[in-house]
């Protein structure tokens, strides 16, 4: 086997997928939890932006409540397999700090604790700034987070092994505070067996900031948004609703 390369795994969707998929990953209880956030809030909601849709497995169950959908992401790759998987959706590229499509929507949703990957309470500012803008009159943003300084776990260890499409998949991962922000930083060590190309080895590390409830409030009520926080009945980080106009 090879040293181990360096990847980026959003450039590699088909690894991306197939790990998750095979982890179990719950799109379609997710999904459903997104939607009564959405409907709850916004009985008449029709359509709905996910914004750093990834390989569309959310808009797959989205687009089955919503008379219309779209997605956004910032990896081409990611892009190009969504649109694979959820044919005649409209899928953009495109970063969640300045979006600019030329429609709105009733519900905006960005999740797997995607906004974690901002860097800046000023850049999360910008990302629900870019949220409401897309949003119709009363409609509802909803952001999974990732973890908080105080429910962040240093030192977490994970792994699996799964197979999928004639390949087995071994993910580990460690992930401690970053030294220098508040951050987690999380190593991931992926070990592909395939029968035509052999062993590859491959690691990838995510830098994800530990924004605290009260930067999610702000960002929300600064894009005029309204804002609750609504737990998980399972094990997750939660997430943050907004309304907009509900505080002007």
């Amino acid at each position: 086997m090879n040293t181990a390369e360096v990847l980026d795994l959003y450039d590699r969707a088909d690894i991306y997928e197939a790990i998750y998929r095979g982890r179990g990953k719950d799109y379609a209880a997710e999904s459903a939890v997104t939607v009564r956030a959405v409907l709850d809030r916004k009985p008449d909601a029709t359509s709905l932006l996910d914004v750093a849709c990834g390989t569309g497995s959310h808009l797959r169950y989205f687009s089955e409540r919503f008379t219309h959908v779209e997605g956004v992401d910032l990896s081409e790759d990611m892009v190009r397999t969504a649109r694979t998987k959820v044919p005649g959706v409209p899928i953009h590229q495109g970063d969640m700090r300045d979006l600019r499509l030329e429609r709105s929507f009733s519900a905006v949703t960005c999740m797997f604790s995607s906004v974690g990957y901002l860097a800046t309470a000023a850049e999360l500012d910008a990302a629900l700034r870019s949220f409401a803008r897309h949003l119709t009159p009363g409609g509802v943003a909803v952001v999974e987070p990732w973890w908080s300084p105080d429910t962040f776990l240093p030192g977490y260890v994970a792994g699996d092994v799964v197979e999928v499409d004639g390949r087995t998949i071994s993910r580990v991962s460690h992930t401690v505070r970053h030294e220098e922000r508040c951050a987690s930083r999380m190593e991931v060590h992926y070990v592909v067996a395939e029968p035509d190309h052999g062993i590859q080895h491959f690691t990838d590390t995510h830098v994800m900031t530990l924004f605290t409830r009260e930067q999610y409030e702000h960002a929300f009520r600064a894009a005029g948004l309204s804002v609750e926080f609504v737990p998980y009945d399972q094990a997750g980080p939660g997430l943050f609703v907004g309304v907009l106009g509900a505080d002007r």
